[in-house]
């Protein structure tokens, strides 16, 4: 029975000082690291920007086309794989959330919304003339990490922050809910969503944790998503769903235990509604 890897830092890193941050070029990347065109996870933070090349990646089932200027952002346990031209180049980042909350302080890697999961995707392309303004950072980061320099880790993670800023701002243009009003309680809303999707998937349980009712939260969900709070709570499970079934390490039955359903004719019919295929169709569906 086939189980998808989940790869830590270590997995990629040599360097013994920065076991926690790894950073190169996407050419260099694929010569020691083939395998991730396979299906994958990471337990890290992972960027990749490419500047060349062409392909399709797989982010939890969602297919995104690689072209020039093409950025993405991973959280840890996305499910993701790359089909890749001959030709790609850009470059790739890997690092803990440990490590960045750590040197950050108050700062933390979730303040940055593009790194959560109910309302971003994971893809932002950057325009020909826009991609000037962040390539230098990339190119200061493989020069820096080439190096043996005082100060090593500093200027990679401070490094690594412009990016994010420059990311956060080709974000909040691109996407308009960045900045909205409503921002911190859908940030509440899907740390709450993480804790407890499995066991609660009432909208009225995460209304009252967020102190109010259960209207404002779906006219929130609606204003920021376009959905309601029950249509953003299943999205939530089947995706768990979908991660555990594409992974085969558990039997279907334990698939709809794991994810707070004791009566398995009632979660292959509520999987089928939603997707359009049994668990087990879904299942020997996929590669």
């Amino acid at each position: 029975m086939k189980r998808y890897p989940i790869y830590s830092v270590q997995n990629f890193s040599c360097n013994d000082i920065h076991r926690d941050f790894y950073v190169n070029t996407f050419t260099e990347h694929l010569k020691s690291h083939s395998f991730v065109e396979e299906p994958h996870r990471h337990d890290s933070y992972l960027m990749v920007f490419f500047t060349k090349g062409s392909g399709l990646h797989e982010v939890d089932f969602d297919q995104f086309e690689i072209k020039r200027g093409s950025l993405f952002v991973l959280q840890p346990g996305q499910m993701h794989h790359w089909n890749l031209s001959e030709d790609i180049e850009g470059f790739v980042i890997i690092f803990s959330q440990e490590l960045y909350n750590l040197y950050f302080g108050q700062k933390k890697i979730n303040d940055y919304n593009f790194y959560h999961s109910i309302q971003n995707r994971p893809e932002m392309v950057f325009e020909e003339k826009e991609i000037p303004k962040i390539v230098p950072y990339f190119d200061l980061l493989i020069k820096e990490n080439n190096q043996d320099n005082k100060y090593q880790l500093d200027k990679l993670l401070n490094l690594l922050d412009c990016i994010h800023i420059e990311v956060a701002r080709k974000y909040g243009e691109t996407y308009s809910h960045q900045t909205h009003s409503y921002n911190i309680k859908i940030n509440k809303f899907e740390s709450l969503l993480e804790e407890h999707f499995r066991t609660q998937k009432l909208p009225s349980f995460y209304a009252e944790k967020l102190n109010i009712t259960l209207k404002h939260l779906n006219r929130i969900c609606n204003e920021i998503l376009q959905k309601t709070a029950t249509e953003v709570i299943m999205d939530r499970v089947i995706l768990e769903i979908k991660r555990m079934l594409i992974d085969k390490q558990l039997a279907v039955n334990e698939v709809a235990f794991k994810v707070g359903y004791e009566d398995y004719s009632y979660f292959s019919r509520f999987f089928k509604k939603q997707t359009g295929m049994s668990p087990t169709e879904f299942r020997n569906t996929s590669r």
